[in-house]
């Protein structure tokens, strides 16, 4: 995250727009998939296709006020945290087109795994600079874990 201010409104107003745009983005790739989604045989507990957008919306506004909350702290320990995070805004960016447009939920469910890693990851080194920052992903972390029981499932169920 490039943000050149100490001004905590502009950050959090920078943060979160930066991620809801990587969220945007990858719904934007993969726009069509969730029809393709309904369709397929789905595990129990899947959720209505609805909440996926609500879901992920909370996610982002979470990940980019956690992500601010970084950058307007430490600036010694910062750097390092916030490549975590960027890489795992990317890898984020990534999964959907695998999963929804290239139907490769095989290697959708491995690059979700190396996600969770990355997001474990920055969560950890989050919490050394900032803790509220930290709790902040066990939203996202949680999900993660759920959309890996449901990328996996889909992955079984419809070969």
């Amino acid at each position: 995250m490039a943000v050149k201010t100490k001004d905590p409104k502009r950050a959090y107003l920078i943060s979160v727009g930066t991620a809801l745009g990587a969220g945007l983005v990858s719904s934007l790739v993969s726009m069509g998939g969730m029809k393709d989604y309904e369709a397929l045989d789905r595990p129990p507990l899947s959720p209505p296709g609805w909440l996926f957008p609500v879901v992920w919306t909370i996610l982002f506004v979470l990940m980019g006020v956690s992500a601010a909350r970084v950058w307007l702290n430490t600036p010694e320990a910062r750097p390092k945290a916030l490549k975590t995070y960027a890489l795992q805004l990317l890898l984020n960016i990534l999964w959907p087109p695998l999963f929804f447009v290239f139907g490769l939920r095989l290697a959708a469910f491995v690059l979700l795994l190396v996600l969770l890693a990355a997001v474990i990851v920055m969560t950890i080194q989050f919490r050394r600079i900032d803790r509220t920052a930290a709790y902040l992903q066990i939203p996202y972390i949680v999900w993660l874990v759920f959309a890996g029981y449901l990328n996996l499932a889909a992955f079984i169920l419809n070969g």
